[in-house]
């Protein structure tokens, strides 16, 4: 009995070690400034791309300094960057309950090394650590996977056709459709590659229904209070306005009407609760249905 529980104890230790797994990066500052440069936020940006791929269960942040400057100052000074990282990580969508430590750990004493190599390592020891620690499939549970996501690929089919279904369908005044399976480039107001055909259905449709007037809504997820989310583009804090305004000039551009249409961002005013996925969303309102 007690070999049998050691080898089920072993198992689910193994399972445990199986089920997650980590990513590291670093970023590195200027002498006494917790700015970043511009090749660390492209190297950063590339990290947070990677980031979304993956199902994150926590995110630690730690900020470092070299070893000149005061106890205090450095450990000040640490925390700014470690802070400063959380904020990019939360403009670019970053849910921040994933982020569980923001912590400065103060300075890095130089090992001992040769003079001309000082400056060197003094500039690897001004960084942050960021620690991702998210969840990939069991080895043992490939086929169970397999069938999560077909089950999920069906899934998003159906809410596809539901979306078109409701938009041909009888709709009154105030009604509000939610455009299923329209995904967008994270960070950006232009939308996948997958997500071109299901635009182009809606636009089909829409210019067919051409006594259908509208309103555009655009939402977005992982901002603090309502502030909208910054364009990666354009670096403008309007990605709400900028993904509702790329709907309005695709449909234009295939069709409909631009006077049946008016565009709006409501930026995170009215999230769905859930995963944050979901909230970054578009929606037709109908506010006139005119007689034919």
């Amino acid at each position: 009995m007690k070999q049998l529980i050691a080898v089920v104890i072993l198992t689910l230790s193994s399972h445990i070690l199986l089920s997650q797994n980590e990513l590291k990066h670093e970023i590195y500052f200027e002498t006494d400034s917790y700015q970043i440069q511009e090749t660390e936020y492209t190297r950063l940006l590339a990290f947070i791309t990677t980031i979304h791929k993956k199902k994150v269960k926590k995110i630690a942040i730690f900020g470092y300094c070299d070893d000149r400057g005061s106890i205090a100052y450095n450990l000040n000074l640490s925390k700014q960057r470690a802070k400063a990282i959380k904020n990019i990580f939360v403009k670019h969508d970053i849910a921040p309950n994933l982020i569980t430590n923001v912590d400065g750990k103060g300075e890095v004493y130089l090992e001992v090394v040769k003079a001309d190599n000082v400056s060197t390592i003094r500039g690897l020891n001004r960084k942050t650590e960021i620690q991702v620690t998210y969840d990939v499939p069991l080895p043992s549970q490939n086929s169970v996977a397999n069938d999560t996501i077909h089950a999920t690929q069906a899934t998003e089919k159906v809410y596809e056709n539901e979306t078109f279904k409701r938009l041909e369908s009888e709709l009154k005044v105030g009604d509000k459709i939610t455009l299923q399976n329209l995904y967008f480039k994270n960070g950006y107001s232009n939308i996948l590659p997958e997500s071109v055909e299901t635009l182009n259905t809606i636009a089909k449709i829409m210019a067919k229904r051409d006594n259908i007037y509208f309103t555009i809504q655009g939402h977005v997820c992982c901002t603090y209070q309502s502030r909208d989310a910054i364009d990666a583009k354009t670096k403008k804090r309007n990605l709400s306005l900028a993904r509702a305004k790329f709907v309005f000039d695709y449909l234009v551009a295939r069709g409909v009407k631009h006077n049946r249409m008016r565009f709006i961002g409501l930026k995170r005013k009215f999230p769905l609760g859930g995963d944050p996925k979901f909230d970054r969303r578009v929606e037709f309102k109908i506010t006139h249905i005119a007689k034919k």
